[in-house]
């Protein structure tokens, strides 16, 4: 027998998840999830930074309406999510001029010198650094803590999650979507692609149109401090001609190369090159050579031509919604996303301006 539902969701990470507790609210929602915990790929595998101007200006207007809802997550778990931490950007002699163009769609950043930049983060090389720019709002997000307070909102509200259930066939028929998993088949009247790196294939198995998803590969590793160096209080900090930032994590570094290889969508492992050449370009920056490498891995961040999130009802197919895109913004702006997810779907007046809408929609690809 199928189980039917109001709305089914396809994709466990922080996109399906903030939506379906959202949706739950006044709806039977069911999450799939192809894994056998939620979170598993992008969600689990996030630098955790909420910079209000990373991002396009579409980006930005979902940050800046994130905001509110990350420093005071009512309802979903208590206290913010949200701690200081600044981010520093540095530019070599003659390379000044990368900072001032990122400057130019920037807000609130602050001009820093050499010497004010080595003393916010003592092991950079006073000869690599010629000038700086800060941005004291940049600020660490507790992603677990937010995750699971959406997982447990869901719950809370009557939403279940099936794990280990990859689609393995989509229709419509009657009126609703049936989806075919090995964990039986489900059916509602719209369904929710948040399926992330896999969301182009999910439409294609729907016989949809794709978006001209591209899921992009970003490494990370844990280094190691020289002993006895206290990073607590350091900014996340990157290169602006030599790509690489790194941020404190729990006494020690973590390093990214900045990598963003197109990749088929998969379990995304490390390539041993593209990390060795990331933390070549670190080493160069800093005053100790890296050693040892503690731990690393590799997440997918997957976007679209205009790098902005596709969110709203595919212009091909009834009742089937696009909430996929989000590239490395996703746990940033998913309180906005998710608000708008739940507005659309239950027809309730949105909160983003009309131009802001138009941008996030699937109709822009027609």
């Amino acid at each position: 027998m199928a189980q039917h539902c109001d709305f089914l969701i396809i994709g466990g990470g922080i996109a399906g998840i903030s939506a379906a507790s959202q949706l739950a609210e006044t709806a039977k929602t069911i999450v799939l999830e192809m894994e056998d915990v939620i979170g598993h790929h992008s969600t689990g595998r996030s630098a955790a930074i909420f910079i209000r101007n990373y991002g396009n200006a579409v980006i930005r207007a979902l940050n800046a309406a994130s905001e509110p809802t990350l420093m005071n997550p009512q309802g979903i778990c208590e206290g913010s999510v949200l701690t200081r931490r600044g981010l520093l950007m540095l530019a070599e002699e003659g390379k000044e001029d990368l900072l001032e163009t990122y400057e130019e769609d920037a807000e609130g950043l602050e001009t820093r010198s050499a010497e004010e930049a080595l003393a916010m983060v003592p092991i950079l090389d006073p000869e690599k650094v010629s000038s700086a720019l800060y941005e004291p709002n940049a600020l660490d997000i507790d992603v677990d803590r937010l995750f699971q307070g959406y997982a447990r909102l869901f719950k809370s509200r009557g939403g279940e999650i099936i794990l280990s259930a990859p689609a393995t066939q989509i229709e419509r028929q009657d009126g609703l979507w049936q989806v075919t998993t090995p964990k039986g088949v489900f059916c509602a009247p719209v369904l929710i692609n948040a399926a992330g790196a896999w969301a182009d294939k999910i439409a294609e198995l729907a016989g949809l149109k794709t978006i001209g998803l591209t899921p992009k590969r970003r490494t990370a590793a844990i280094l190691p401090l020289p002993e006895g160096v206290d990073s607590s209080n350091w900014p996340l900090f990157e290169g602006a001609a030599e790509p690489f930032y790194a941020k404190p994590e729990a006494g020690k570094l973590l390093v990214s190369p900045v990598d963003a290889d197109p990749v088929e969508p998969h379990d995304a492992f490390v390539d041993d090159m593209v990390l060795a050449e990331g933390l070549y370009r670190f080493e160069n920056a800093v005053n100790f050579p890296v050693t040892r490498v503690e731990h690393s891995w590799a997440g997918l961040r997957s976007f679209v031509e205009d790098r902005s999130p596709v969110v709203g009802f595919a212009p091909d197919a009834d009742g089937f919604f696009w909430l996929a895109a989000q590239g490395g913004y996703g746990i940033q702006t998913s309180p906005a996303l998710s608000r708008l997810t739940a507005d659309l779907c239950l027809n309730r007046p949105c909160e983003l301006p009309e131009e802001i809408l138009a941008a996030l929609s699937p109709n822009r690809f027609t």
